[in-house]
């Protein structure tokens, strides 16, 4: 009694102070909480010193669902956390996250919990509350009718509901989400986004329990995700070689059905399997009459079950948003077919990332119910997506898989029994929504992975999102850069390519100058020098050392350069062409091309005739030689191969063998051209492939 007397005058003191008027003068959410605690007589017991006011209003609403007090519940957290957990500086964050996460896996066994005012303002405050935890941070925020909430707080709070975010997703899920508030939520927009939530589950929900490919679904034990083709105004093309049908699509947790539109019915629907390892193929894709690519609005299909690939088309007047959409969710459940197949996933684990998918297929479709414009966000939004671009994707999935197969604990003592210092899981959220996958009918019955979330310390995934996260800024950094020289035009790109090897000619032409002997004393002096080395072995040696001066050279260039802007290289750019002179350009570059493929093409067929003998000659010639490298090959020393190669390289052109060399030169090519070229004979193609 002493206790709940003390604090009854404590909020008595504060509220006569006028400490609460900031709280209490627009009649907040919380200002009622604060009068009711205020005359409350177990008041002592629902308020923690450590906690501020908000944050003590959202334990004592946690602790009502729980059915128990706050006092109680810092007593469960005290023995259940660690000591770091429970360091001073992180105590009150830490306790909140603790209340947050049993309440909420309470409140979302309760069929219908996202269409509950009250849940959507608890979760919504619990991120409030989150920013501002302790009892020194109570005056940081000005709590009226419009709260916003940041990022931190939502990534901590919105995974704890695995519907509403993941840890991989929810970082992109904040920016659609505030895209029009500057980087903070409100809870309009929050309310929306559960709304849609709410309405997209019960669409799902009425299409897995519709008649669509019952006989088929019955048993493969698949749910339906979504259905397109049904609307006259959005139809959908099945093109396969050149025949197309107008139809129905329908995707599952496991394949892609398409039933093609007859007369008064649909025919008996196509499979298209995205849970085997078939090597699927699946990409956007041109499609346009007679064959012609114009329109960019289709998903090609293709595996090795298929003769020929399947291309879905989705028409429309304005962008490719369907295709986007459907583009995105089909390689979303391919991708988290493609990660059980690859880790060897089964059983309830399997279930549970079958479910990380669907539930994000679900909040895609809820944010496509706010706003329509958010075309180019699905794949950002789909974790397996998103995970095949991000880079270091391939660890996350690999954390994701290891903490699927060890931390497996049992239901009662975790999710519902006081276990909070984890949220739950994706499978536990599916099944409280009514859907059932996979062989987990029951899940309370045979074990359930715990969440992705846990109290006060960040999980292996959240470490390996954030490392990759990191890694996809620098990534776009970069990108910038790249994107910022590129240019138009191939004179100026070749005058760019000119000045960049500038450094790579000048060492070639000073090689060029020592092999013709250009200067005999530097070219004397550079072949002792090299000789010596190769004699001695040290040709390794001398590679390295290259290596090293080029290490020694970076280093020494950013210690003495840091800070300073990098020298931009300097380009004189080519005068400007008009359209005639670009088209010459063009042409003589073709023919230069086509010079050197018919250069390259007579090589090869005189090749062809030495193996042949179709010229006796000049074959036996060549298999002389053929038969003195092989001897030089098997029973020189490489060492000693390596010096004549380079001996034979660097002073052909000497003044002693200059005129020799030139001698046997000649002789050579007067040999290459008196080798007849094998016969070709070209064939048109016959009419039959052709039409094929």
């Amino acid at each position: 009694m002493a206790v709940a007397s003390r604090t009854r005058n404590m909020l008595e003191a504060l509220v006569r102070d006028g400490s609460f008027k900031w709280l209490l003068s627009k009649r907040s959410s919380f200002a009622e909480e604060f009068e009711e605690l205020e005359g409350s007589p177990s008041a002592g017991r629902n308020w923690i010193p450590e906690l501020s006011p908000v944050a003590n209003i959202v334990v004592r609403r946690c602790s009502k669902i729980l059915e128990t007090s706050s006092s109680e519940l810092q007593e469960s957290f005290n023995a259940e956390a660690s000591e770091a957990i429970k360091h001073k500086s992180l105590y009150a964050r830490n306790f909140l996250e603790y209340c947050c996460f049993r309440a909420l896996a309470l409140c979302t066994q309760v069929m219908g919990h996202l269409a509950d005012k009250k849940f959507r303002r608890l979760t919504f405050d619990m991120m409030v509350a989150w920013e501002i935890p302790a009892a020194s941070s109570q005056s940081l925020i000005n709590l009226d009718d419009d709260l916003s909430v940041g990022v931190e707080a939502f990534s901590r709070i919105a995974p704890a509901v695995p519907i509403i975010a993941n840890v991989i997703i929810c970082e992109n899920l904040f920016e659609v989400l505030t895209t029009s508030t500057g980087g903070r939520l409100h809870f309009s927009v929050y309310d929306k986004y559960l709304n849609g939530l709410e309405r997209v589950i019960k669409k799902m929900k009425s299409q897995s329990e519709s008649s669509l490919l019952s006989s088929v679904r019955s048993s493969r034990g698949e749910r339906i995700l979504e259905v397109d083709g049904t609307v006259t105004t959005q139809p959908v093309l099945e093109h396969v070689g050149i025949s197309t049908w107008p139809g129905r699509l329908i995707l599952t947790d496991h394949a892609l059905y398409f039933e093609a539109l007859r007369v008064v019915s649909y025919d008996k629907p196509k499979r298209y399997d995205l849970s085997d390892d078939l090597k699927q193929i699946v990409k956007p894709e041109l499609t346009g009459p007679w064959g012609t690519r114009l329109f960019d609005k289709a998903v090609l299909y293709n595996s090795i079950s298929l003769s020929e690939p399947v291309v879905i088309e989705f028409p429309e007047l304005k962008g490719h948003t369907r295709r986007d959409y459907w583009l995105a969710i089909i390689r979303e459940i391919l991708y988290v077919h493609r990660f059980v197949n690859k880790f060897h996933i089964t059983g309830i684990e399997k279930d549970d990332a079958l479910s990380k998918a669907v539930l994000g297929i679900l909040r895609v479709q809820a944010v496509q119910e706010i706003s329509s414009s958010n075309s180019a966000c699905f794949e950002s939004l789909l974790m397996f997506n998103l995970c095949d671009q991000l880079p270091g994707g391939d660890l996350i999935l690999e954390t994701l898989a290891n903490m699927s197969s060890s931390r497996e604990f049992d239901l009662g003592n975790n999710a519902v029994a006081g276990g909070g210092m984890y949220s739950i899981s994706a499978l536990a959220m599916v099944s409280n929504l009514g859907f059932v996958f996979g062989s987990s009918s029951n899940p309370s019955e045979t074990g359930l992975l715990v969440g992705e979330v846990a109290v006060g310390e960040m999980s292996l995934l959240e470490k390996a999102v954030k490392e990759s996260r990191d890694n996809y800024k620098k990534v776009v950094l970069a990108q910038e850069t790249v994107d910022g020289v590129k240019v138009d035009g191939i004179d100026t790109n070749l005058a760019v390519m000119k000045e960049l090897l500038l450094p790579v000619t000048e060492v070639g032409k000073w090689l060029l100058s020592l092999v013709y002997w250009d200067d005999p004393l530097k070219s004397l002096l550079f072949c002792l020098f090299f000789t010596f080395i190769i004699f001695r072995g040290w040709l390794g040696y001398a590679f390295a050392l290259i290596l090293l001066f080029f290490a020694i050279f970076m280093v020494l260039t950013r210690y003495f350069n840091q800070g300073k802007p990098v020298d931009e290289i300097k380009i004189i750019a080519p005068p400007p062409m008009n359209t005639m002179e670009q088209l010459l350009a063009v042409q003589n570059a073709v023919s230069q091309v086509e010079q050197l493929i018919q250069d390259g093409n007579i090589g090869l067929l005189k090749f062809r005739a030495l193996l042949l003998a179709i010229f006796p000659q000049a074959s036996e010639k060549f298999a002389i030689s053929l038969l003195i490298t092989a001897l030089i090959v098997a029973f020189l020393p490489s060492k000693y191969m390596v010096l004549l190669i380079f001996l034979e390289t660097f002073t052909r052109y000497s003044p002693p063998r200059k005129a020799s060399t030139e001698r046997w030169m000649r002789r050579l090519r007067e040999w290459w051209f008196s080798i007849p070229a094998a016969p070709v004979l070209l064939e048109k193609e016959k009419e039959d492939k052709k039409r094929k």
